[in-house]
């Protein structure tokens, strides 16, 4: 795998919306995101055509796919946030000039919605991206020093480090409150002991799904899984598509699940019910209720990436990112 350039201080970091706009987010919102990345050093720019609308609140493909391009393309852009998630950015696979960003690495990030086009990205170059915040996910208060602290760590530098759990978490509409937040101690927990090493794959895991069948799903063959699902899933939802995912492979290293919105009704009698169905699971260490995905705070991590996974100690150590 390609590491692309880490960001460092003073690097552009360009502003696209692959999924979703910004015009669903609040002036005071983009401006709190922005001075919150100039704080780390960075210098921020927004794509063409980041602020315009659809009838679902995107733009064309043709819009998004320029964007997408002129960010890969720009020799001063070094860094590439998407927006927020969304629904729809599978849409652009077909039409991203794959050579073009394999000829101009550099960071690209998102999650939700963007774990479509990242694990494209990273399937047909083989340039590592990265599942982490959105540049929306920047206007967040509180949480925010555990979120942004792993985001540099994974970004700004490449020494080899630890994932450590937060210290407390939450699931709360904090773009609509700022202020009254409901915060809950965590704990990462351990399905099934034992140590792994390997490239890690995934992200958001109804999208992921999306890409099974077409030229743009990764091989998931021995790898380490990283799954986790939105407020949308419900118990059957979430076991019917990590079935799915399941029966792709013949063999995997490690499955890491992060936490599940509350929304979901995920309990963890349910979710240990699903992982007890899965013959594949009862041989390879297991972590669950990590802090990735739709609870906050979220760390990064790289998609085609190395990782060591010690779900007996609870563990997560990246080595190449």
């Amino acid at each position: 795998m390609q590491i692309p350039g880490k960001l460092k201080s003073g690097d552009e970091i360009r502003i696209i919306a692959p999924s979703r706009s910004a015009c669903i987010l609040s002036e005071e919102g983009i401006q709190m995101a922005k001075e919150r990345l100039q704080q780390l050093g960075f210098t921020v720019s927004f794509g063409r055509h980041v602020f315009e609308k659809d009838l679902q609140n995107s733009t064309s493909i043709e819009q998004r796919v320029e964007d997408l391009h002129d960010a890969f393309s720009d020799k001063q852009v070094k860094g590439i946030l998407s927006v927020i998630g969304g629904f729809n950015s599978n849409e652009l696979l077909p039409y991203i000039d794959y050579e073009l960003i394999k000829k101009n690495p550099k960071i690209f990030c998102g999650f939700s919605d963007i774990t479509a086009t990242a694990n494209a990205i990273t399937a047909k170059t083989g340039m590592v991206t990265y599942s982490g915040p959105h540049f929306s996910s920047f206007q967040m208060v509180k949480g925010q020093e555990y979120q942004t602290h792993f985001f540099t760590q994974c970004l700004m530098q490449d020494t080899p480090f630890e994932l450590k759990p937060s210290s407390q978490w939450s699931d709360d509409a904090w773009y609509l409150d700022q202020e009254n937040r409901n915060f809950e101690e965590t704990s990462w927990k351990t399905y099934q002991a034992g140590t792994a090493a390997g490239t890690l794959w995934g992200g958001n895991l109804c999208t992921l799904n999306l890409l099974q069948g077409t030229d743009y799903m990764p091989n998931l063959e021995n790898a380490v899984l990283f799954v986790e699902d939105d407020e949308m899933t419900i118990p059957e939802t979430f076991a019917r598509d990590l079935t799915s995912l399941l029966q792709t492979v013949k063999s995997l290293k490690a499955l890491v699940i992060g936490r599940f919105q509350r929304t979901s009704n995920i309990s963890e009698e349910q979710l240990l019910f699903i992982l007890d169905k899965h013959p594949i699971l009862k041989g390879i260490p297991v972590l669950y209720d990590v802090d990735f995905g739709h609870t906050q705070p979220m760390f990064t991590f790289p998609i085609g990436g190395e990782v060591l996974v010690d779900a007996s100690a609870e563990e997560l150590k990246l080595v190449r990112f």
